[in-house]
């Protein structure tokens, strides 16, 4: 079987405590306006090769036939690739439009990237850690990368026009950068690459609809420029390469970004897309119910139903998930569909507020339900 598996995760792992406590020695404490691109030091990489044989050998141990390095080597999900290229820059004091949210009503400003110069590829920090994870896994060797239109969300659509006075110029340039990127991945041996994305999950949430035309853009056409650059980023991409597509509306040390259903979004998602699959935040009545999933083209595409929470302790009840994958069932067919955690468990250094115990067992759980389910993870 090719993946998505049926028990699956989205990458990111709680990091441990020496992990975090060498970053902070080795590289200095992580401030606001501190460097978070790709570090050199070779005393940290120790660390974090050990962490990362560590992190390999619980994902086996729990039976998941595909594996991520925990994105251990990374401070942010999606900064250290696209700080590792030229004509990045990211402002961390919390000054972007976007916040974060959580249940208490408390809020607190995304990161703000900008582009400073025309983007060109660099030497990647991220093919470096796959060929690491890759001589350490006796499974299936998955890596993560931000999706290009997350990118633009991220900048809130602000092109320079000093830089780039043809916006098609700057879609031109980020997705050389990211042709380049997907070449030296799939040239390094890597089979399964997920690009994470946020972007068309915000979109579901009628606030960031407003903010996408605070910009002067529909966000039904933003929506299908999005699905047109996503499909000329991954042009080349040969046949036997698996790309998934992950959607969640935030996940920052349990907190969230959006909420709303994946109605508005969904045909262009399932069909003008071309990925091979989709993992999809369902832990939370935030995201919508099933019904959407009906637009999943038939026999063609594995969705990954992210009922698991990476938010939060408390271990999912195991036929309280057959039931939900059974009420999903109603809308797709049930051999298109697989089960994983809503996103990962650590987009950042300090993680989701949950302990390694609590991750293990989650994912274990999501191993012993796709057995009941499937037959085979």
């Amino acid at each position: 079987m090719k993946p998505p598996f049926r028990a699956d995760h989205v990458g990111s792992l709680l990091r441990p405590e020496k992990l975090k406590q060498a970053r902070e020695k080795f590289l200095g404490p992580q401030t606001p306006t501190s460097n978070i691109g790709p570090h050199q030091d070779p005393r940290l990489k120790e660390v974090e090769d050990e962490c990362v044989r560590e992190v390999v050998a619980m994902q086996e141990r729990v039976g998941l036939r595909a594996v991520t390095d925990g994105e251990y080597r990374r401070r942010s999900w999606w900064l250290e690739l696209i700080l590792g290229w030229q004509g990045f820059e990211a402002d961390r004091t919390g000054s972007a439009k976007l916040k974060w949210r959580n249940e208490s009503g408390v809020t607190q400003g995304f990161s703000d990237l900008n582009v400073t110069g025309r983007i060109r590829w660099s030497p990647s920090s991220v093919v470096r850690a796959f060929q690491f994870l890759k001589e350490n896994t006796q499974a299936v060797p998955k890596v993560t990368m931000p999706a290009p239109n997350c990118v633009h969300y991220y900048m809130g659509g602000k092109i320079p026009k000093s830089i780039y006075p043809d916006a098609e110029a700057f879609w031109d340039d980020l997705i050389a950068a990211y042709r380049r990127e997907l070449k030296e991945l799939i040239a390094a041996g890597a089979r399964y690459i997920q690009l994470d994305d946020t972007s068309i999950a915000f979109i579901c949430d009628p606030a960031h609809r407003e903010y996408v035309r605070s910009w002067g853009m529909d966000p039904e056409k933003l929506l299908e420029l999005y699905a047109e650059k996503i499909n000329s980023t991954l042009e080349d991409v040969p046949d036997e390469v698996t790309i998934t597509l992950h959607q969640c509306r935030g996940n920052r040390e349990g907190n969230w970004a959006a909420e709303g259903g994946y109605d508005s979004v969904a045909d262009v998602l399932f069909n003008q897309i071309d990925v091979d699959g989709y993992f999809l935040e369902y832990d939370t009545s935030r995201a919508g119910g099933f019904e959407p999933l009906h637009f999943l083209p038939k026999g063609k595409k594995r969705l990954v139903l992210g009922l698991v929470s990476s938010k939060k302790p408390e271990l999912e009840d195991k036929d309280s998930l057959i039931r939900r994958i059974e009420a999903a069932a109603k809308f797709a067919p049930l051999e298109q569909l697989a089960l994983s955690p809503q996103c990962g468990f650590a987009s950042s250094i300090k993680g989701n507020p949950l302990a390694q115990a609590d991750q293990e067992a989650k994912l274990r759980r999501i191993v012993e339900v796709a057995d009941k389910v499937w037959g085979a993870a």
